[in-house]
């Protein structure tokens, strides 16, 4: 997600008209993430980006903007959801939305399992009457409301001639997954003589025809204001005459009222770009096909001829297939040829020295996306402590004499600038040694390809490992410190502009071009750069390099500084050490490194408890259903002991309990079951045993690899990798066209086919032959997968509540297909 701004927001009523804002990003009505707070401003501009796997199912995504308000609860403006099945509509596209606006009657989520049964009854006297039986069953996901869900339905039975009457279940506490099987009988129709033979008099089948069965669902609320409104469902009777008994989910629905007329530009709009995918991954033998072809990449010759190289040249922008690409050539230890075939060939096309790996080409971008993937715990170790620091102090670092504020002095700016430039300078040249060797291994590889292509220029060997680096991989990290996961939102605007200032300097000093001041347009920023204008800066630039792209170097394990993974606040139950302490729940800054995970009551402080890393036996979600708690999750230690802990949502459940698996996955004592629930009231919730040592009753879950940075899927990226060579299909063939005719003419290129690299026709159209081979294959199994599952498939069943309405357009497409297909 790329949240962009907002505009034309409502003014406040006080007598400065401006509001402090902030947008959360919900799944439902799940918060996952938040923006920074933007003062002072009706046209708040965020430019922060979000990206999450989506653990759980959905059915909308929704952007809420936030007033903040010191004394009271941050008031809502507005509010953006887009239906899950509408996702792909605004894929990769800047979109404006209007935001709408928020009250309990559009805020419906959840759904309810009934059961409805119509019967005849013959009373005492003989006479026949018609009996509605409606069993509420049960709800799951109903939204929490204020940090609470006591839930509890009322049922009635309206229709145009009758008094209608609520009657309700047992509210249940705490749970926004409620058990309720509660059956409640409604006289549908009047008694008549039982000779009659239809089931109804005339008058009262009509009747019956305009009567409807309303389920409401309700948060007990302990404040005055009332009850919440959480969903209601609507049912006419009419259905039941195909048959008398009838039991399905269905989704909950808005209060009829839920769309009150309001002018839609009242609030101001949001603009945002969405990119949505969701991809049905086959088991692994199904790819094998198309994945021999991909992995021979690095060996083809030429290298252009090869298929990871096609859709380099197919995709609309090279990212789309650098990302999948470096992701499934590292899971199988190829990244390092294939990454030198690409270079190397690209090489060999550059003619200057000086614009070498300057463009987006798609080695350029492979190699970002590798630096990012292995190298993000490298740059933590480098860079966190200090960025931190900036982020903290605030010291003014101004040097354009326009932009003083009052009060500042244009010398101790500079001083101030210097002295973080020379910081993190230093910091960088010296961290060589800690440089991930895969990366280390594709400087070699470009700084080889580079000297013998250009042999009288001396400093092309470095220039051409420099401009990733500094240019692509250091700069930009302290430019934009969120994106690299070294600060959690975007930076204030001093903290910026101080960041934008180190960044331009050290990008500098990193390039070795011949005359540095000529670098900056503004000439502050030269005399600035006159401070380090001294041989011993570019030394330190030269021998960093050496160290990072000499092929002997190994990554020194005995380096082992303690590397932050992960840090954040959130709930734990207290682990019960004293006797007589209170098992209740606090709030905790939790902290995980490569050593030990730790939790201490605010960031900074002194911890409480520190848990080794080597004494996590299994990480592991908790049921719910232990403490009527969403999203927690158990630290398992030895001795059966157990920290339960509460994520804030279900993104970061998931991101806790996968890092802490891969952090602790090869500890010798690993646990192979556990108890999925907790251990109160004298037995465990799951299997009932009393002795609180009792070995698990349940399997861990899988192990993930002990490489944390590199979790990756190699069949996940080659259904990616598929999506992306089917979407692109036509380019395909063009370039299929366009190997006959450079082969058939081997004249002048035809104006249409310039746009592919093809220096081998033969070799490439052997390549995409392979391709669009595999990508057939696959699309006739993703049909009959999905014409499997059609059949499969029940309408009203949990998974496809009635109201899904993803599922109705899926039926729509399928009902097509078939019919096309006869």
């Amino acid at each position: 997600l790329s949240l962009g701004e907002a505009k034309n927001l409502p003014t406040y009523p006080g007598p400065n008209k401006m509001r402090d804002c902030y947008c959360t990003v919900n799944l439902d009505q799940e918060e996952v993430f938040r923006t920074k707070i933007v003062e002072k401003s009706l046209c708040p501009f965020y430019g922060e980006d979000f990206y999450c796997e989506i653990p759980r199912t959905f059915r909308h995504l929704s952007f809420y903007i936030f007033d903040r308000d010191v004394f009271r609860r941050d008031s809502i403006i507005g509010k953006v959801a887009i239906q899950k099945e509408d996702l792909q509509k605004y894929h990769n596209r800047d979109t404006w939305f209007q935001l709408q606006h928020v009250d309990a009657d559009s805020e419906v989520q959840g759904k309810v399992h009934l059961e409805l049964r119509l019967s005849e009854v013959i009373t005492d006297t003989g006479v026949v009457c018609h009996k509605l039986a409606t069993r509420v069953l049960e709800c799951q996901g109903l939204p929490i409301v204020n940090g609470q869900c006591d839930p509890y339905a009322t049922v009635t039975l309206a229709g145009p001639s009758r008094q209608s009457e609520a009657k309700k279940t047992k509210v249940k506490k705490k749970t926004n997954n409620p058990h309720f099987d509660e059956v409640f009988y409604f006289e549908v129709t009047r008694p008549s003589s039982y000779n009659k033979k239809s089931h109804f008099d005339i008058e009262d089948v009509d009747e019956v025809d305009k009567m409807e069965i309303r389920v409401d669902l309700w948060n007990a609320s302990n404040l005055k204001f009332g009850d919440e409104f959480l969903g209601e469902l609507r049912l006419p009777l009419k259905f039941l005459r195909q048959s008398s008994s009838y039991e399905a989910w269905y989704f909950l629905q808005p209060r009829d009222n839920g769309n009150k007329s309001l002018k839609p530009d009242d609030l101001g709009s949001l603009r945002l770009n969405v990119v949505y995918t969701e991809d049905h991954v086959f088991s692994s033998d199904y790819y094998s096909p198309l994945r021999d072809v991909l992995l021979k990449s690095a060996d083809v010759e030429p290298v252009s001829a090869s298929a990871a190289h096609i859709l380099g040249e197919v995709c609309r922008e090279k990212q789309e297939a650098a990302i999948p690409l470096v992701r499934l050539f590292l899971h199988y230890g190829r990244i390092v040829p294939f990454i030198s075939a690409i270079a190397n060939a690209e090489v060999k096309r550059t003619q200057d020295p000086n614009t070498i790996f300057r463009g987006n080409s798609l080695t350029s971008k492979c190699i970002d996306e590798t630096m990012k993937l292995a190298g993000m715990h490298y740059l933590q170790v480098t860079l966190k402590p200090i960025i931190d620091e900036i982020c903290q102090v605030h010291k003014p670092c101004e040097i354009d004499p326009v932009k003083l504020k009052d009060g500042e002095n244009l010398e101790n700016n500079r001083e101030n600038l210097r002295q973080y430039v020379d910081r993190i300078f230093t910091v960088i040249t010296k961290s060589g040694v800690s440089c991930p060797t895969v990366m280390c291994d594709i400087f070699f590889s470009l700084r080889e390809s580079a000297a013998k292509r250009f042999q009288g220029d001396l400093d092309v060997r470095y220039t051409a490992v420099s401009s990733f680096i500094f240019l692509r991989f250091f700069a930009p990290a302290i430019l934009s410190p969120n994106l690299f996961q070294l600060t959690p939102h975007h930076p204030d605007p001093q903290t910026s502009r101080t960041l934008t200032l180190i960044s331009k300097t050290i990008q500098t000093l990193g390039s070795l071009s011949k005359s540095k001041s000529a670098n900056f347009k503004e000439s502050y920023m030269a005399t600035f750069y006159d401070y380090f204008n001294e041989q011993k800066y570019a030394d330190a630039v030269k021998n960093f390099l050496d160290l990072i792209s000499s092929s002997g170097r190994r990554d020194h394990k005995s380096i082992e500084q303690p590397i932050l993974l992960k840090e954040g606040f959130m709930i734990k139950r207290a682990q019960g050490r004293k006797r007589f302490g209170m098992k209740n729940f606090k709030k905790r800054w939790f902290r995980l490194t490569n050593h030990e995970f730790t939790y201490q009551k605010s960031k900074g402080d002194h911890p409480l408890c520190s848990i080794p890393i080597e004494n996590i036996l299994a990480v592991e979600r908790l049921e719910e259903e232990s403490f009527k708690m969403k999203n927690m999750f158990q630290v398992i230690q030895p001795e059966r002991r157990v920290l339960y802990i509460q994520a804030n949502n279900c993104v970061e459940a998931k991101d806790w309990i996968d890092i802490l698996t891969k952090v602790s996955q090869c500890n010798k004592k690993r646990l192979t079951v556990y108890h999925p629930s907790a251990y109160l009231n004298g037995h465990w919730l799951c299997c009932k045993a009393t002795a609180d040592n009792t070995p698990g009753c349940t399997p861990c879950t899988g192990g993930l690899p002990a490489n944390i940075q590199l979790d990756i899927d190699g069949d996940r990226e080659t259904e990616r990798i598929y999506s992306l060579f089917n979407l692109y299909m036509p380019k395909l063939e063009k370039m299929q066209e366009a190997c006959g005719s450079k082969s058939v003419y081997d004249g002048p290129e035809e104006e249409e086919y310039s746009t592919f690299i093809i220096d081998d026709p033969k070799e490439t159209y052997k390549t995409l032959k392979l391709i669009i081979e595999g990508v057939g294959t696959l699309e006739q199994e993703h049909a009959q997968y999905k014409r499997d599952k059609f059949k499969k498939t029940k309408y009203g069943s949990q998974e496809h509540p009635i109201g899904d309405k993803s599922f109705q357009t899926y039926i729509r497409q399928q009902s097509e297909i078939s019919a096309h297909s006869i």
